[in-house]
């Protein structure tokens, strides 16, 4: 059966090194929830906390209603994909995906339907009886992934498993992982540095920063209103600019290069006007054709790269900085390094910032971290 899993107030230490200083979260039974964030942000530590392979030095941990803090990891009945696959390799694939079930002493009739029903659902079957030093990569990762699902797990963990894998491959398994986690239904912790990993496979999704959760939504929720300037310019890229909130007027004012209409109603609460910060991601501004609209910056263009479908276009404003633009590439015309173009904004999109970066003050943030 799949379980949720409760987290209170954990703690990891390292001598006098805190890793983790106070962290709480829930995840949903049959939930895949990933666990984001850069290198040392404590994302993994966490996973091995929730395994068992870790210490805890405060907090406790539940699946369902029963603390698992001091549970043996072999009693807590998960499952762990790791990034180096681990998958034994003096064993066919066969007997790799067994290899719980045997531990665990399953008769063999069972085992069998068992192992061979996963190697179905993971498109493995025509290796069964092969060694793992003649699969690729990605079949050893499947393997490895049946292995940890076929001892129905109530909790399946994975570790970067995709890591080691070239990029289209990355693609294509992201699609399995999350196609077979949807029909087995277990609890799946999931970890990676990867966005748009995280992105492509997560019901929610929990950004990481020096041990500390950021934000926690769903994929959508966390792209579009980002709750700190942290996650907004972590996930994907977000192009960010110093400006002055004028609320008598609801301006905001980029200096004494544009002004840009915003009706104060797109804020949550009352904001006073001052100093904010805006985030406009590359695919917010467009560069206006014919007068279509009117402008809000006038700029240069500094590189032009096409990539087929899109455009990425690094353009330099008047005041000296440099934004990126994403447009869907034109049949007739592509800017050229030094062109003068007038940029326009999709105000509906953008995120306004606290000076300090710590607040959205937009309509829509959503924030499921129960600190």
């Amino acid at each position: 059966m799949s379980v949720n899993i409760s987290i209170k107030n954990a703690i990891k230490r390292y001598g006098s090194n805190t890793i983790i200083p106070d962290l709480s979260l829930d995840i949903k039974e049959g939930e895949f929830f990933t666990l984001l964030g850069p290198s040392g942000c404590g994302k993994t530590t966490l996973l091995r906390m929730i395994a068992g392979f870790n210490s805890i030095e405060g907090g406790d941990f539940y699946f369902n209603n029963t603390r698992i803090n001091d549970m043996e990891p072999s009693k807590r009945n998960i499952g762990m994909v790791f990034q180096n696959y681990a998958i034994f390799p003096h064993l066919t694939v066969y007997d790799n995906v067994a290899f719980g079930l045997k531990n665990r002493k399953i008769d063999k009739s069972e085992m069998d339907r068992r192992v061979k029903d996963m190697l179905d659902t993971m498109q493995i079957t025509e290796y069964s009886d092969r060694m793992p030093e003649r699969l690729s990569g990605g079949q050893q990762q499947r393997v490895a992934l049946a292995r940890a699902v076929v001892i129905e797990p109530d909790v399946l963990l994975m570790d970067e498993p995709l890591s080691n894998l070239d990029a289209k491959l990355r693609i294509d398994m992201r699609t399995a992982i999350k196609e077979i986690q949807q029909t087995v239904n277990i609890t799946t912790v999931y970890v990676t540095h990867d966005q748009e990993e995280a992105m492509s496979v997560s019901d929610r999704i929990a950004v990481m920063n020096l041990g500390n959760i950021q934000q926690i939504g769903t994929p959508q929720n966390i792209y579009q209103r980002p709750a700190n300037i942290f996650v907004a310019t972590f996930i994907g890229r977000s192009n960010i600019l110093d400006a002055t909130y004028d609320k008598e007027n609801s301006l905001l004012k980029f200096g004494d290069m544009a002004t840009l209409p915003y009706e104060g109603n797109r804020f949550e609460g009352d904001v006073e006007g001052g100093d904010v910060k805006v985030s406009i991601r590359p695919e917010e501004f467009m560069i206006l054709k014919n007068n279509e609209a009117t402008s809000i910056f006038s700029a240069t263009v500094k590189t032009t790269v096409f990539l087929g479908l899109n455009t990425h276009y690094t353009v330099v404003l008047d005041d000296g900085s440099s934004v990126d633009i994403v447009e869907e590439s034109a049949i007739n015309h592509i800017y050229q390094e030094g062109e003068r173009v007038q940029v326009g904004v999709k105000t509906d999109k953008i995120n306004v910032f606290s000076h300090d970066g710590s607040q959205n003050y937009v309509k829509g943030v959503v924030n499921d971290n129960i600190q």
